[in-house]
């Protein structure tokens, strides 16, 4: 693994970890969940070969420390901070992004609100539930999992989470035990150290927020809706599969489920070069749905 440089940015009401490596035109990596830039160890080095990759901590998240840890946390903010990153490191240039999970959904915002920053993004797995047809159900799922989390506390409330998750689409079989490489499971104590931040900050404003549709398909040129090929009938896949045929565009279908990035990285790191641009050509494009 090489070693990447490693900054921090000063930006409203917290300072972003930010770390780099590579040479080439920037790919900024946003991680969803509780995970940092440390999730993106193994693929960065796979992307570095073309591009300047930069993955952070979000704020809040490690070692992106809020000057007040109680504060309200928005999609807007969230994708502010990835604006003002690609400001940094790709002044007057525009640059691609990837996102995971609620990282994906700070891209979406981003591409909404600053297309000009914007060559392209791919969008993993965004769980914007607000733009399903049955929005209300999940709006009560996620004043749920809340009113768990202020009654029982941490574990309960995770459970519920992981249950609805699980129950929000249509499927009807197990997924079997989750195996995770070394790098992922050496991770799990920073990543436990996230979650009550996660689940009592970051859940409720990014899983409430509804995107922009219309303005997105504007732009959809530049947007690629991925999800995960073990995810289908899950709640997280719903939305992007949604999208992606409101906009009559494909859906690309990733190694793995909706944290493919940390159980299959090698895979996922390829798939995300060709869905980026580089290789298309050359080799067999993602599967389309």
């Amino acid at each position: 693994m090489t070693a990447p440089t490693i900054g921090s940015l000063r930006v409203n009401g917290a300072t972003l970890h930010y770390e780099v490596r590579g040479h080439g035109p920037l790919l900024l990596l946003i991680p969803g969940g509780t995970g940092g830039a440390a999730s993106f160890d193994d693929v960065a080095d796979v992307l570095a070969a073309d591009y300047t990759v930069a993955a952070y901590d979000p704020r809040g998240m490690s070692r992106s420390v809020l000057d007040d840890p109680e504060a309200e946390q928005s999609v807007a903010e969230h994708a502010d901070d990835a604006f003002r990153l690609l400001e940094l490191l790709s002044p007057g240039e525009p640059a691609r992004v990837f996102g995971a999970s609620s990282g994906a959904i700070a891209a979406l915002h981003l591409l909404a609100t600053h297309p000009e920053r914007v060559r392209r993004v791919v969008a993993h797995e965004p769980p914007a539930v607000m733009v399903l047809p049955d929005a209300s159900d999940h709006r009560a799922f996620l004043a749920c999992v809340q009113e768990t989390l202020r009654t029982q506390g941490l574990r309960p409330a995770m459970a519920a989470f992981a249950a609805g998750l699980q129950k929000g689409g249509d499927a009807t079989e197990p997924k079997g035990e989750l195996k995770l490489p070394p790098q992922a499971v050496a991770r799990i104590e920073r990543t436990m150290a996230n979650l009550p931040y996660f689940v009592g900050g970051v859940v409720p404003s990014f899983m409430s927020y509804a995107p922009d549709l219309d303005r997105l398909e504007v732009l959809s040129d530049r947007l690629v809706l991925a999800c995960g090929q073990d995810s289908r009938g899950e709640l997280a896949y719903r939305p992007a599969a949604l999208v992606a045929e409101r906009f009559g565009t494909e859906l690309l279908h990733f190694p793995g489920g909706h944290i493919g990035l940390t159980t299959h990285p090698a895979e996922f790191a390829e798939h995300l070069r060709r869905a980026l641009g580089v290789g298309a050509t050359s080799r067999e494009s993602p599967e389309p749905c």
